[in-house]
């Protein structure tokens, strides 16, 4: 018996500790959000937006059980003209001036491969919700040059029917499907969920179960 109590402990100290999902918050200034629309069929312009803040509970190792929660600041929006932005900001578009953040929460996260899955969630715009389905591809997760922070990269794509947002008008100049690109960084914060949600007390819902 006495072995056998001696045998269950070196077992126990000799197998590998689980790691549990850090937390992050997003690195505003190294995240963008590009997008790209048909107009008139002539080229695919690209404009681009800021993340606004937002928190990630990540682990390299077990992807799946992955969540996030974000703010997407609609003013930031930059199609490199002055009145340009003025017209994708304005109520036909993003209706920037009656709610100047779109908010993304996920639902869920399919694993693809080693280092890609698809990250499904909802998108909240114009004060309509929709499911979207981002696929991405982990980039990099590690200290910084100088080891000041820990960081997670990683690069998505999706499509949005402008549609289904209420963003109906210019049918026939403007391109219904809207191409996304993201470029991601987030920093390892333990208290980023508690400090996104005092600052955005108005979606302070959980993201995905615990």
């Amino acid at each position: 018996m006495k072995s056998l109590v001696t045998a269950l402990v070196m077992l126990l100290i000799s197998a590998p500790l689980l790691a549990a999902p850090a937390m992050y918050r997003y690195d505003t200034v190294h995240s963008q959000i590009f997008f790209s629309v048909s107009h008139n069929g002539y080229s695919m312009p690209m404009g681009r937006l800021h993340i606004a803040g937002g928190w990630l509970r990540f682990d390299p190792d077990d992807v799946e059980h992955a969540a996030t929660e974000l703010d997407i600041d609609l003013d930031s929006a930059d199609m490199g003209d002055a009145e340009w932005n003025r017209a994708v900001r304005g109520r036909d578009f993003l209706n920037a001036a009656q709610g100047r953040l779109a908010h993304f929460k996920s639902t869920s996260v399919t694993k693809t491969g080693e280092r890609s899955g698809i990250l499904h969630g909802e998108l909240t715009l114009r004060g309509v919700t929709r499911m979207v389905n981002i696929s991405f591809t982990i980039n990099r997760v590690g200290a910084t040059i100088f080891g000041m922070h820990r960081v997670a990269g990683f690069s998505g794509r999706a499509i949005v029917i402008r549609d289904a947002f209420g963003m109906r008008r210019f049918a026939g100049s403007v391109g219904h499907k809207v191409s996304i690109r993201l470029e991601i960084e987030a920093i390892a914060d333990s208290d980023a969920r508690q400090h996104y949600r005092q600052r955005h007390p108005q979606v302070h819902t959980d993201a995905a179960p615990k």
